[in-house]
């Protein structure tokens, strides 16, 4: 994993090849679900270096929330158990 230092400086290296609009529209395409094969296309680049950017980026965060009428459910039939 790239340290912050590299980091900065792959955004740094993008913000000058593409542009600070672009990064911005390429962050919102990731957080989007936006396939990469599309942006790779976009951009003129291949879906593997699309790839590359997303792990250098970010990271992808996956959240299970528990729907407020099972957790009631729990809750009333389980009040020792909290979620």
């Amino acid at each position: 994993m790239a340290d912050r230092a590299q980091r900065k400086m792959s955004a740094e290296r993008f913000v000058h090849k593409y542009g600070a609009g672009a990064l911005a529209n390429l962050l919102q395409d990731f957080a989007d679900g936006r396939s990469g094969q599309a942006i790779a296309d976009d951009l003129g680049v291949s879906r593997e270096r699309v790839r590359q950017w997303k792990n250098t980026f970010g990271r992808v965060v996956t959240l299970y929330q528990v729907h407020g009428e099972v957790e009631a459910l729990l809750d009333a039939e389980l009040p020792e158990l909290t979620l």
